[in-house]
């Protein structure tokens, strides 16, 4: 009786995952979007003055930060996508066994979806991670 207990315990906070991590991947596509404005800022704008100001504590403490930003995304937001098709599969399944395929369509469909927002999510977080290190390097450079 236990274990029936806990496995439907485990099942039920599982399932209840899926909206939240739903939520989270959208998030991270806005946050990855919002990256890709402030790359294109840095690149034609921000550098630049930083060539001129020459405060270097302020600058490494900014890359920094925006460096650990894309970090996360590139590691995070493909987790979030496996967590997103992995917990559908279940009551796909458990459908499917029942016959009903809808059930199953409709949670294939999740995972998919899922799958491929955190793939691009951490795509784009991988591309402006390389750009911005590049990025960073040339510019403590020009200013030794």
């Amino acid at each position: 009786m236990l274990n029936n207990w806990a496995v439907t315990l485990m099942h039920d906070f599982v399932s209840s995952l899926l909206y939240p991590i739903i939520i989270g991947l959208g998030l991270m596509l806005l946050l990855a979007l919002w990256e890709v404005g402030t790359a294109i800022g840095e690149r034609f704008w921000v550098l630049k003055k930083f060539a001129l100001d020459d405060n270097l504590a302020d600058f490494e403490n900014m890359a920094r930060a925006r460096i650990e930003r894309t970090d996360i995304l590139t590691r995070v937001s493909p987790m979030l996508g496996l967590m997103g098709t992995l917990i559908p599969l279940g009551p796909g399944l458990a459908g499917l066994g029942q016959g009903d395929l809808s059930i199953l369509t409709h949670s294939v469909t999740i995972a998919f979806d899922t799958t491929v927002l955190g793939l691009l999510t951490g795509i784009i977080g991988f591309i402006l991670g390389r750009l911005r290190r590049r990025w960073y390097d040339e510019a403590l450079r020009t200013t030794d």
